[in-house]
């Protein structure tokens, strides 16, 4: 239940969701340039569009798949007031990006954002990947990017308060905001609390799950599930992947079968 939640808790306020992610754009960048040209971009954790919007305004079609419906509720919404052309372009699928099928290939399949931390077992991984080499294109790539395990971050004391300055969050108003961090070790999945304490009223919770993936391990797991890494960097703008890096950029593809001699 604590992996439920920690699923699912982060993604049902889509509207502070938005908010809160408002100034990340470098990934968006990112991937509009890494779509442009494609034919079709399979996008696994959608959510309310962040960036199959700016990719579909760029022209590409995007089948967006996600398990959230807050998510995908907010991703219709904004869609409806999109011109026609961009809303023809972009197809939205309820469901877990573990098991969905879909009777197409795509030239691009991208899974952006720490979607894949929510993958917190092996066969979790497996399946995934298995469904990924289902929907690529003979030439296509897998592109995704995950947060680098940061061992400050994994080492910090579950009981303390880890506080932010107040912000004002749209629609609690002004709330105190603090973070608890506790890390299982044996499962390498760190548990994040966020606590939200409104100047005016009572103060709730929301938990966020997220699997620690250490490079050499993404790596073999890619490569034992059929895939050969192309590119490893640790930002955006192809950067070398270093202990300062905050973020993995993995691009890969399914590896060509030998023929006989």
């Amino acid at each position: 239940m604590e992996l439920e939640a920690g699923t699912r808790a982060h993604y049902e306020d889509a509207e502070y969701y938005a908010s809160n992610y408002a100034d990340r754009t470098d990934d968006i960048d990112f991937y509009v340039k890494l779509a442009a040209g494609r034919r079709s971009v399979l996008e696994y954790g959608v959510g309310s569009g962040r960036i199959a919007l700016p990719v579909a305004r760029a022209g590409t079609r995007v089948v967006g798949v996600d398990l959230s419906a807050p998510m995908l509720d907010d991703l219709r919404a904004q869609l409806a007031r999109e011109p026609a052309g961009v809303r023809e372009r972009v197809e939205i699928v309820r469901g877990d990006m573990r098991d969905v099928r879909l009777r197409e290939r795509f030239d691009l399949v991208i899974c952006p954002f720490n979607a894949a931390l929510h993958l917190y077992e092996r066969r979790d991984v497996e399946r995934f990947l298995a469904r990924v080499t289902e929907h690529l294109s003979p030439k296509g790539e897998l592109v995704f990017d995950i947060s680098l395990p940061m061992p400050a971050d994994l080492a910090r004391d579950p009981a303390r308060a880890y506080r932010t300055p107040p912000f004002v969050h749209p629609s609690a108003g002004r709330v105190k905001y603090a973070e608890h961090f506790d890390y299982d070790g044996p499962r390498q999945i760190l548990f994040v609390t966020m606590v939200f304490t409104p100047m005016d009223g009572a103060p709730w919770q929301t938990p966020l799950a997220h699997r620690q993936f250490f490079p050499r391990e993404m790596e073999a797991l890619l490569h034992y599930n059929g895939f050969q890494v192309t590119s490893l960097t640790g930002d955006f703008a192809g950067g070398p992947l270093s202990n300062d890096s905050e973020v993995m950029v993995w691009r890969a593809r399914v590896r060509r079968k030998k023929g006989r001699a």
